[in-house]
């Protein structure tokens, strides 16, 4: 039985999503507590791996349940008997406890042909950069990065559009052994919000290591006036990282949604993804 499962967490005091032996991350959390209720281990499939430190209001995985774990599901009482799959988001966060730093927002049965990870047509995360214009908010201090002086948001609202489309980002990823860095960057925006913050949205069909926060960090520079808004896209097309600009902190990451396409298109994408990815690490 698959199931989906809509996450959010706050990345502080995480080191990122992804299972690492001794070290605490989301996805062990998350697995520790779904064990708990079905009485053996589970493994999670996630629509994005968040580095350490990036937080998430919008992420999705699935977990593939046997029957066993099922039935253990399913032998609940009241309203929990009416929607297994419903119930195990409330059950997850019992176990997580109070004001816990990760909760699951919703469970449900995950239709047919779906894969929280390749039936994703596009990822967008937020960026929050406050600069001296906006000042500094400690209500606000872990998921805002601060920035020293005032920044030009129109220039950098003007670099990020130069980037959008299909391209070769290997000058904004870190580099990964086989993994392309070939993207399509489908919106790259920034305004100020009602408080002055800097906000960054990103959307992409996916994103390789780092590649937000070093899109962020080049416009920052633009920003500060350390680079021309035409220079992000001479520093794309030389396919090589550079020091001209910093890549920012996880802190002000958020990835908010995963998009997907309707139910009938599941399996294929997924299919089409699959495909893909092989072909990119042959």
């Amino acid at each position: 039985m698959r199931i989906r499962l809509d996450i959010a967490y706050d990345g502080t005091h995480f080191r990122g999503w992804a299972t690492q032996p001794t070290l605490r991350t989301v996805q062990g959390t998350l697995e520790a507590a779904l064990a708990r209720i079905v009485g053996s281990d589970v493994r999670f499939v996630v629509a994005g791996r968040t580095d350490a430190g990036v937080h998430a209001s919008g992420q999705v995985a699935h977990v593939d349940l046997d029957d066993a774990q099922w039935a253990r599901i399913q032998a609940r009482h009241g309203r929990a008997a009416e929607d297994p799959a419903g119930s195990i988001a409330a059950r997850m966060r019992g176990v997580l406890g109070a004001y816990p730093d990760v909760t699951v927002t919703r469970s449900s049965l995950a239709p047919e042909g779906f894969d929280a990870r390749f039936s994703a047509v596009w990822r967008r995360y937020r960026y929050r950069l406050a600069d001296d214009l906006a000042g500094y908010d400690p209500l606000r201090r872990l998921d805002t990065t601060t920035i020293r002086g005032r920044l030009h948001a129109e220039a950098m609202d003007a670099a990020a559009r130069t980037l959008i489309g299909l391209h070769d980002f290997a000058a904004y990823c870190k580099p990964r052994e086989e993994a392309t860095t070939i993207r399509t960057l489908l919106d790259y925006r920034w305004a100020r919000d009602t408080e002055g913050v800097l906000v960054a949205e990103v959307k992409a069909d996916a994103f390789c290591h780092s590649m937000v926060r070093a899109l962020v960090g080049a416009c920052a520079a633009v920003g500060e006036g350390r680079l021309d808004v035409g220079d992000l896209v001479v520093l794309r097309d030389a396919l090589t990282r550079t020091s001209e600009f910093k890549v920012l902190a996880a802190r002000g990451l958020t990835l908010t949604e995963v998009g997907y396409p309707a139910d009938d298109l599941l399996a294929a994408r997924a299919a089409q993804t699959r495909a893909r990815r092989d072909h990119e690490t042959d």
